[in-house]
């Protein structure tokens, strides 16, 4: 408990919410969530917090409207489904913060835009300059150009790549489980809550489980190479379900939420 002390101090937060958190397990939009979510996140704003939503969803969102039975493995179509999911999410994200007063931000990259230097200094310009005015970043793949297969698993690896880059205090990934364990609560009733990480070991790693529905493609191995990248930079990170977007509140004071990575270690 002492360790998490230190996440009452937190000043910039990532927040990443994968397909399942946002969808019903069908790909259709959890507005009860996602209006939550924005509630959340708007309350953490007015507390001066700066605040960066990375949202997956787009693809599954854009199946769902397009009528697919399920997330599409053909490339056209997945580029298809994220054309016109984006542009759903976008509405429904931009009509939520409305209601609690804030601007949102859209931000689509691709591995291109993190790999070249010029590129980052530029999305980096961007997003410190919206940060300063108040506006909250709405981060995610841009699936739409993109022509690589999953290229950030669900975007657990995007928002790494926004915490280390902006520097931020604290990457929360809300997901479909409440914290990662050292086997599959799924499938094992006496599976133990891992509560504090500093290192991701081979022993960690071991504790990786499977993907997630038909519309996600992210799994508990990706959330863990999100973890050694924040942690490489002394990034904090943190894993907790998204069925309560409140747990954020939760996690930033200090409570035993999830599983807690910290990247800041003194000494």
């Amino acid at each position: 408990m002492e360790q998490r002390e230190r996440l009452k101090e937190c000043k910039r937060i990532v927040i990443k919410v994968g397909t399942s958190t946002i969808t019903y397990p069908n790909g259709r939009l959890n507005l009860k969530r996602i209006e939550k979510l924005a509630q959340v996140l708007s309350d953490l704003r007015n507390q001066d917090k700066d605040v960066v939503l990375v949202s997956s969803g787009s693809i599954g969102v854009g199946a769902v409207r397009l009528s697919f039975s399920e997330r599409p493995t053909e490339t056209r179509k997945k580029q298809a489904s994220a054309a016109v999911g984006q542009a759903v999410l976008m509405q429904i994200y931009q009509n939520f913060f409305y209601e609690y007063n804030q601007t949102v931000a859209q931000i689509l990259l691709t591995k291109e835009d993190v790999a070249s230097q010029i590129r980052r200094d530029n999305i980096l310009n961007t997003m410190e300059t919206l940060l300063e005015m108040g506006v909250i970043p709405i981060v995610n793949a841009n699936d739409t150009i993109s022509t690589e297969e999953i290229e950030f698993s669900d975007n657990d690896r995007l928002s790494a790549l926004v915490a280390t880059l902006i520097q931020a205090d604290l990457l929360v990934l809300l997901t479909d489980i409440d914290a990662l364990y050292d086997k599959d609560p799924k499938k094992y009733a006496d599976a133990k809550r891992i509560s504090y990480v500093t290192e991701i070991t081979p022993e960690i790693e071991q504790m990786a489980g499977e993907k997630g529905s038909a519309f996600s493609v992210g799994g508990m191995e990706t959330k863990l190479q999100a973890a050694k990248q924040c942690l490489d930079h002394k990034v904090s990170m943190a894993i907790a379900l998204g069925d309560d977007p409140g747990v954020l509140h939760r996690i930033l004071e200090g409570e035993e939420e999830g599983t807690y990575f910290c990247g800041r270690i003194e000494g």
